[in-house]
């Protein structure tokens, strides 16, 4: 059972009853992230997040988490390019409780100066590991490579200066325009009663949020395709390649995720089984498709011994070649088509993925995710459908590249 409702101010609320569970799912999900952000805000968003847990009117830092602890809860937050999701697992009997919680850390938090001091130690050390995580890295790299420095190519910490200048005022003024009520979703999955979780969000949010005009802020998208590297002194060279693929929303979007999954989504994808099984240079190779309102990227990566960097980007380029030459077998399509409806299958038996899930598609969508529908679609599939998805991938002319290690010239991709 799924229900939606509107408030007067703009908020929405998603609630995914699942009878038979003893707890709930719930979080507030805000459309903003990296990709929203100037180069002056860059890494705003991801420093709120962790600012929201570091005091209200009511709570200080430590009353938050114990408040949580006190009933058995867990609370968390994270922000990816285009969202920030503040989120908590409560017992049924407890959920009331949690989400009063999370309403005031979300609509209540003060900003004390001396924790925003603290957190921007926390928030540099979490810049200086990725620094010290060439893969993550690496990725950084490639969406600067592909997107340049605007956009989807900011990344989600931002640089450390702009970490360092953020002042509580800065903060105020983001979420006054950010986290108006039209930019907000409300989502449960769980054991919870639609009418009891519309009666929270009423009580806790819709009379409590500040009402303030949204307007969209209109995003600076662009396809560079460069080929960017970053010198580091470590053991592996880490290589990366993004190609132009699907927007979120597209209908052969499953599809592009079967034709993934055949390339590089598992122990049996064809990358993994010549890179690694066959050729034995690499220990992790993989494929991914990162779908977003206005486009999406297929991104392919390996981590490999310096000496190998080359003959691994060749196998990569061989392999993405067949593919496309050759395209599917039947026994390639239907084990894709199984692993991505399982995936959506055992995702239903995970309230947080599912509270997630049904609240990006209303904040992206407006509409009601089902999927049930989902995966009567997926089991409808032809292997006709992912050729068709894969003939829209792998537009080598928009190719991004991008290399970290001890490499001391972009990668030879053209």
């Amino acid at each position: 059972m799924t229900y939606y409702k509107k408030f007067p101010s703009g908020l929405r609320m998603v609630v995914k009853k699942i009878d038979g569970l003893l707890s709930v799912s719930m979080g507030a999900i805000v459309g903003t992230g990296s990709c929203f952000e100037t180069q002056a805000e860059n890494g705003i968003s991801h420093f709120i997040e962790h600012m929201m847990f570091k005091g209200t009117e009511k709570r200080n830092a430590f009353e938050i988490s114990d408040a949580m602890d006190r009933i058995g809860a867990q609370v968390n937050a994270f922000t990816s390019k285009d969202i920030t999701c503040y989120y908590a697992k409560a017992t049924s009997e407890h959920a009331g409780e949690a989400f009063e919680i999370l309403s005031d850390f979300v609509l209540g938090s003060v900003f004390p100066e001396e924790e925003m001091d603290r957190e921007k130690g926390v928030v540099l050390e979490e810049i200086a590991m990725t620094e010290d995580t060439p893969d993550d890295l690496c990725l950084d790299v490639l969406a600067e490579a592909y997107f340049g420095k605007e956009g989807y190519g900011r990344p989600i910490l931002g640089p450390a200066e702009n970490v360092k200048g953020f002042s509580r005022d800065d903060l105020f003024a983001y979420i006054a325009e950010r986290y108006a009520p039209e930019n907000v979703v409300i989502s449960f999955a769980g054991n919870i009663e639609p009418k009891y979780a519309e009666e929270l969000v009423e009580k806790y949010f819709e009379e409590k949020i500040a009402r303030r005009a949204f307007v969209p802020r209109k995003k600076k998208i662009s396809c560079k395709g460069g080929n960017l590297f970053k010198t580091k002194d470590i053991e592996q060279v880490h290589i990366a390649f993004a190609y132009p693929s699907l927007k979120r929303e597209d209908k052969l979007m499953d599809a592009a995720l079967v034709m993934n999954t055949v390339l590089g989504g598992g122990m049996s994808s064809r990358l993994f089984q010549k890179v690694r099984e066959q050729m034995g240079l690499a220990y992790t190779v993989y494929s991914y498709i990162s779908s977003f309102t206005e486009g999406g990227l297929l991104t392919v990566y390996a981590g490999v011994n310096p000496s190998n960097a080359d003959r691994a980007k060749d196998a990569i380029f061989e392999t993405i070649s067949d593919f496309r030459k050759n395209k599917f077998t039947a026994d390639e399509f239907e084990r894709g088509r199984e692993q991505l409806k399982s995936s959506v299958i055992m995702g239903q038996e995970n309230t947080a993925s599912q509270m997630v899930s049904y609240g990006k598609h209303l904040l992206f969508t407006g509409e009601i995710l089902d999927l049930e529908k989902r995966v009567a679609d997926i089991n409808a599939m032809t292997k006709e459908d992912c050729e068709l998805a894969l003939s829209m991938n792998f537009d080598a002319e928009k190719m991004a590249a991008a290399a970290v290690g001890r490499i001391d010239k972009p990668l030879s991709v053209r």
